[in-house]
């Protein structure tokens, strides 16, 4: 018994030290899997989940937030260690990976669950936020449109979209193709 508790208490504190280093931060970018094979490449991202933040409904569907006035966008949850990867970097990779200049939606999908959005949780995100908004501006002397919200709550999507780009691989490959994703933002930000 003594063992086991010895065992227990050199756990615990590893475990909490490594939880203390972790931190989570909203994105909406389109098809929420696309976001999530973005961001899960990245070094320091522990978790990237799909699913639904900044409307009115509690517990929303993918039918409801597609097709319903749920005011719902599709949105990544990424957990990552702030010690690996800073918000600075995430919020980089994630211009790269939309298209800030539309005000429909996000390459094929358009309506407004398809919009793109860059949550902040404190006055340290919302201004590296303004900040980025302001130099790409300068950069393409073009107007951003992504939202710029405060992130209240997320409500995790559907089993079937979590991991979607590595469950249904060829599915999600053309999906992506036909969308003209790649090529977009290759257009875009000269990749």
């Amino acid at each position: 018994m003594r063992f086991l508790l010895l065992i227990i208490y050199l756990i615990l504190p590893i475990n909490f030290a490594l939880s203390e280093n972790l931190n989570k931060t909203y994105f909406a970018g389109g098809c929420f899997w696309c976001m999530e094979e973005s961001f899960e490449k990245l070094n320091g991202v522990k978790e990237v989940i799909s699913g639904y933040s900044g409307g009115t409904t509690t517990n929303p569907t993918y039918k409801e937030v597609t097709f319903g006035n749920t005011g719902h966008f599709e949105v990544v949850e990424v957990i990552y260690d702030k010690n690996i990867i800073s918000f600075k970097e995430l919020l980089k990779n994630f211009w790269i990976n939309i298209d800030p200049f539309d005000a429909f939606g996000q390459f094929c999908d358009k309506g407004y669950s398809y919009r793109s959005v860059a949550f902040y949780q404190n006055e340290y995100e919302k201004k590296t936020i303004e900040e980025s908004i302001i130099d790409i501006e300068d950069k393409f002397n073009k107007r951003v449109v992504t939202y710029v919200r405060e992130f209240k709550v997320f409500y995790k999507a559907e089993d079937k979209h979590q991991d979607y780009y590595q469950e249904y691989l060829i599915n999600y490959l053309m999906y992506k193709k036909g969308c003209g994703r790649e090529e977009l933002l290759k257009r875009i930000w000269k990749l």
